[in-house]
């Protein structure tokens, strides 16, 4: 019994099964995805129209990206008590919403429809912080392949939960308002207690990287899997035991990562205390290094005095010649020379608060290309339907499932191919970024373009670049400021999509578009007065068709694309010395 205990000890303290049931967590915690499979229930059960269901989402693109109260809940609060506000939320704003749309409560105005789609969607920030924080401070050695691969499952959730639902068969469309309701909320609370640090960099194992290749396989497969499932149900009719084979499939990829910490739990031999601290002093030292950076760095007079070179030396090397600058500075000021100062605040690479951060020119540089590429990446995801229909695609809907595929994979390859970048050459991760935006910046082009075929290559860049964009990113954030914010700080990034997809879909794309649609129908009806030509129209508004609909807006986003590559090329300069103190001296 006590060597069961021991295991069973070690099983509940695995990092591992944090980051399992955090990846489940993510699978279901992509709310805001869902909202334009539930809009119809919405607007035929309450009579809106158009311009309201337009507020809806508004409200949903909001409530999915504020989230400065959730960094700060993280902070303050355990990160079971943060999933259960985020689970409270989802369940009091959906379920209100299901019960209003269903006759059992009293309509409620607009605006407060508004508020519970934004109380909502805004559980799905608490969600999405209390995953990644409580990972990256467990996997602190591996941020980029977490962070994509949670992202990446979060990206895919609308389509999990769309399968899922067929399951039901039902077709009451509102029933899937209860089911976004009540399921997530279900799965967050069952796992909440599960989600939190655990000391994971004594955790570390030469397994580690046989666990990860596995966790990536079992990615790809579901992507793979989930792309043929689309397909086969949207070109033919399957019967619904079809469907459900097809869901307890996807149960069982879900499911399949529980494998790796249950064969460490039944391989293994438990580590006794002793041993865990002894494993653990490499982790400590490594873990330690922006602690240690305070006192290689005393004077503010040697940051002057330090040559640049100086921060590419190895470790060991960098120490001693900081150490004998501090020696002459010191003797300096002994004699009079200079009047020594302390530097105030952090460094990078140590832990900043969201307040300095902000204060950083790094941190804008890092923001402000996630705003021209990020956003312009969720504008083509929003407008999808009418930039396939204005090319003249049918079918809209293989488009909208071929790029949640595609920004998955962008997720999860992003994650790991900058995770190369760091740890074998100790090269800036934004680089990384600069290649994704470079993606984008193509992918716009070919969708301008219109081109035969143009529709699909476009769609598969545009999901791969915006995808990496949400795992090469807050791995950036969280090396160059710590984690002891990064709640706060991951928040303060996602504004970045509500921010680019303002300037660029509701400015930029729509305006652009009704001038054309205009210019079509008046050349359609050359004769007819412009009152005519309204009421002729007025039952449906006017429609752009072909490559000019969207052409100057995608070759302004794809320039706009290409400062971001400026501006990320510009962090990555700054950032050499900080990362080649974070992982070393580069592999020759």
């Amino acid at each position: 019994m006590g060597e069961f205990g021991e295991r069973l000890k070690a099983f509940i303290n695995n990092r591992w099964v944090v980051f399992v049931a955090a990846i489940w967590i993510q699978a279901c915690a992509g709310i805001g995805y869902m909202f334009g499979s539930i809009s119809p229930a919405i607007k035929s059960n309450l009579n809106y129209n158009q311009r309201q269901v337009a507020r809806l989402g508004i409200a949903k693109d909001l409530g999915d990206s504020v989230g400065f109260l959730t960094g700060y809940v993280c902070e303050v609060l355990p990160l079971w008590a943060a999933l259960l506000i985020g689970a409270i939320q989802n369940l009091v704003g959906y379920g209100w919403v299901w019960l209003i749309i269903t006759g059992r409560a009293t309509p409620l105005p607009l605006w407060a429809m508004c508020f519970l789609i934004f109380l909502g969607t805004n559980g799905e920030t608490y969600f999405n912080t209390a995953a990644l924080v409580s990972c990256v401070q467990n996997f602190p050695k591996n941020r980029g392949p977490i962070v994509g691969i949670l992202k990446g499952f979060a990206g895919l959730s609308g389509a999990i939960l769309t399968q899922i639902y067929a399951l039901l068969h039902s077709p009451d469309q509102a029933s899937l308002v209860f089911m976004i309701a009540v399921g997530p909320t279900m799965v967050v609370i069952s796992l909440m207690f599960i989600i939190r640090p655990v000391k994971g960099h004594r955790q570390i194992r030469s397994s580690d990287g046989r666990s990860f290749s596995y966790v990536y396989s079992a990615c790809l497969v579901l992507a793979a899997y989930l792309m043929g499932v689309m397909l086969v149900q949207d070109l033919i009719d399957v019967r619904h035991s079809v469907i459900i084979i097809f869901t307890s499939i996807l149960f069982i990829i879900l499911l399949s990562p529980i494998v790796i910490p249950v064969t460490m739990a039944v391989t293994e031999e438990p580590r006794s205390s002793i041993e865990e601290a002894l494993l653990s002093e490499p982790q400590k030292e490594e873990s330690g290094k922006a602690a240690e950076s305070d006192t290689e760095v005393v004077f503010s007079e040697v940051e002057d005095e330090k040559p640049k070179e100086v921060d590419l030396l190895p470790r060991s090397e960098r120490k001693k010649r900081i150490a004998q600058l501090q020696a002459r500075v010191a003797q300096a000021a002994a004699e009079g020379a200079v009047r020594v100062k302390r530097r105030r605040g952090p460094h990078r690479g140590e832990d900043f608060t969201l307040t300095q951060a902000l204060v950083k020119a790094d941190f804008w540089l890092l923001w402000f290309p996630f705003v021209l590429a990020s956003g312009s990446g969720l504008t083509v995801i929003d407008n999808l339907g009418q930039m396939s229909q204005s090319l003249g695609y049918d079918n809209t809907h293989i488009f909208v499932s071929m790029i949640s595929i595609w920004n998955f994979l962008g997720r999860v390859g992003g994650g790991y191919l900058s995770e190369i970048v760091v740890r074998d050459y100790a090269y800036p991760r934004p680089v990384a970024m600069a290649v994704a935006q470079l993606i984008l910046a193509i992918g716009h082009f070919f969708i301008g373009m219109g081109w035969p075929g143009a529709m699909y290559i476009g769609t598969l860049l545009i999901g791969l670049g915006y995808g990496a964009h949400w795992s090469v990113g807050p791995a950036t954030a969280s090396e160059l400021f710590g984690l002891k914010s990064f709640g706060a700080l991951y928040n303060f990034l996602t504004l970045a999509n509500p921010g680019g997809s303002l300037v660029f879909s509701g400015l930029i794309a729509s305006s652009i578009y009704d001038r054309e649609a205009e210019k079509q129908e008046q050349h359609r009806h050359p004769h007819v007065g412009s009152f005519l030509n309204n009421m002729l129209t007025l039952d449906e508004p006017p429609k752009c068709e072909g490559a000019v609909c969207f052409f100057l807006t995608s070759m302004i986003m794809s320039g706009l694309c290409v400062v971001a590559i400026v501006l990320t090329l510009t962090l990555v300069h700054r950032t050499k010395p900080v990362y080649a103190g974070l992982y070393g001296k580069p592999r020759t």
